[in-house]
C-alpha cells in the first residue's frame, strides 16, 4: 500500500484486510475492538463498522488498521488468511533444525 485511497479494477484496495480477516487477527490475539481502535489511533466504532461490513472506509484506515495487527506480531496471508508469525510469542524459536545434537535435542 502506498497511502493511496484509489481501488483496483476489482473494487478493492491492493494489500488490503476484509473485515473476516480483522475479526480472526483479534480473536488471535485476545483484543477487542477498543483494544484495536487504541492501537491504531481509530475510533472502536470505526473498527465496529468496518468488521460488520457496513459503510465503505478509506483504504488508508483500513491500512492502519491492519498495520496496527502486523505490529502486534500478525501476518496476513492469500486470500482471508491471518496467522500469528514466529516472531509473536517472546522471541525464542528454539533451536533450528541444523542445530540440533545429542546434547541438546531434548
Amino acid at each position: 500500500m502506498t497511502g493511496s485511497d484509489e481501488a483496483g479494477a476489482s473494487g478493492s484496495a491492493v494489500n488490503t484486510m476484509s473485515p473476516k480477516q480483522s475479526r480472526a487477527a483479534r480473536a488471535l490475539l485476545g483484543w477487542q475492538a477498543a483494544d484495536l481502535a487504541r492501537e491504531s489511533g481509530l475510533d472502536a466504532g470505526f473498527v465496529e463498522r468496518f468488521e460488520a461490513g457496513t459503510g465503505d472506509p478509506a483504504s488508508g484506515q483500513v491500512e492502519a488498521l491492519r498495520s496496527a495487527l502486523m505490529r502486534a506480531g500478525l501476518v496476513f496471508t492469500e486470500g482471508d488468511g491471518v496467522r500469528l508469525s514466529g516472531r509473536q510469542q517472546g522471541g525464542d524459536e528454539g533451536t533450528r533444525l541444523g542445530d540440533l545434537t545429542t546434547e541438546n535435542d531434548r
